[in-house]
């Protein structure tokens, strides 16, 4: 019966920021494997094909629509196909965030122009697609749930990238609200806040090893991958944690739970026992 909580079966999933082979790309899979139909929206055509055929072979219809997901209209025209394509929408992960080159450093010569598009791209989209959605849900009955990508940026400061994590932050506390306001209605609304995931976007900006990094910076030792937010996506938004709502959950190895200063190592304990006799 647990296990049975986890099915999507004859349910539909909007994912927005669907293609890449990242994260996006991870959730429209995973949502299929546990056999949602899938509505892959992406700026990007080749990605929206990419992830619609990998869906298909998985034995689940997937609509692919190519949209800017930071536009109320186009917003507005994905939940319509959706609702036309397969009858209703259960389900929304949003996908969509990042920041760009140019997008990052210190905030006393931060740009306006920045600062708005990396609100747009991390935050307001997410509302117009909750928003679109939950409309819809209300509208057709439906008992759903919706699901945001933050960060762990949002948890603490973020230096040189303030404007993200302030948008993070603002995602964060924008699901507690809708949580609030559309639990009554039947609806859902969590957040994951990754922290390292291993992309291919994060491996193209890399500056240095990241696995090699992350054994002294990530308690478990390594990078998140794309499957294990998509895993933590699948749970919220699954009838296994109905009665989650309004919650982040946070999927980092364990890198916000360790202390920030620098401690002893084992070594360094045994050393000091050792002279200690």
């Amino acid at each position: 019966m647990v296990l049975e909580r986890l099915r999507l079966d004859g349910r539909t999933a909007i994912v927005a920021g669907a293609g890449g082979g990242g994260i996006g790309t991870a959730t429209s899979l995973t949502l299929a494997e546990a056999g949602a139909d899938i509505v892959a929206v992406d700026i990007d055509a080749e990605r929206v094909e990419d992830t619609k055929r990998r869906v298909g072979e998985l034995g689940r219809k997937c609509l692919g629509i190519v949209a800017d997901i930071r536009q109320k209209t186009d917003v507005e025209r994905v939940v319509s196909q959706a609702v036309k394509e397969f009858g209703a929408v259960h389900y929304v992960a949003n996908v969509a965030g990042g920041m760009k080159d140019d997008q990052w450093g210190e905030v006393l010569e931060y740009g306006e122009r920045q600062f708005d598009e990396v609100i747009s791209l991390n935050l307001r989209y997410a509302f117009l697609v909750c928003q679109a959605a939950a409309k819809s849900m209300v509208e057709l009955g439906i008992k759903g749930s919706m699901v945001s990508v933050a960060s762990v940026s949002g948890l603490a400061g973020a230096p040189y990238h303030g404007p993200y994590g302030a948008a993070k932050a603002g995602l964060m506390a924008l699901t507690r609200t809708m949580a609030v306001e559309l639990g009554p209605r039947g609806i859902r609304v969590n957040a994951v806040a990754p922290g390292s995931v291993k992309t291919p976007r994060v491996m193209a900006m890399a500056s240095r090893d990241i696995d090699e990094s992350s054994k002294t910076t990530i308690p478990i030792g390594k990078p998140c991958q794309p499957d294990d937010i998509a895993a933590g996506i699948l749970f919220l938004l699954s009838d296994l944690a109905r009665s989650v709502s309004g919650h982040t959950l946070v999927i980092d190895g364990g890198a916000t739970a360790k202390f920030s200063l620098t401690g002893r190592t084992p070594e360094q304990i045994e050393e000091q026992k050792q002279a200690r006799g």
